[in-house]
């Protein structure tokens, strides 16, 4: 999630209330948020996109699609979304196998983020 709502430079209000409301949907505590954050900072880029892709191939194709469905939305809480963004989450979507179509459609049933 960091590197995507990163991607295009700058993290704003809405990603960050997108993000809360995702870890409060998601059940994520915030010491937990709190401790996956320190452990991100001072890591390279492609080291957090090595990891992250990692962490998605354990999960199976339905939990796959969730991730990707979030992402998607995060991507787009901004009200924009930047190239860097789109190339991201394609490269990570054919490392993990799964459909940009299916992501979309589960999207749009989806509820909003913000």
């Amino acid at each position: 999630m960091h590197l995507l709502i990163s991607a295009d430079g700058t993290i704003d209000d809405h990603e960050v209330k997108a993000l809360e409301l995702v870890c409060q949907r998601e059940n994520i505590s915030e010491l937990f948020f709190d401790k996956f954050v320190q452990a991100l900072r001072g890591k390279k880029e492609r080291e957090l996109f090595d990891t992250a892709i990692d962490r998605i191939n354990d999960c199976n194709d339905e939990e796959k699609l969730r991730v990707f469905v979030i992402l998607y939305k995060l991507a787009e809480v901004d009200g924009r979304v930047h190239h860097k963004e789109i190339k991201l989450l394609l490269y990570t979507l054919r490392l993990a196998k799964i459909e940009f179509e299916d992501v979309v459609d589960k999207a749009l049933s989806s509820p909003a983020l913000l």
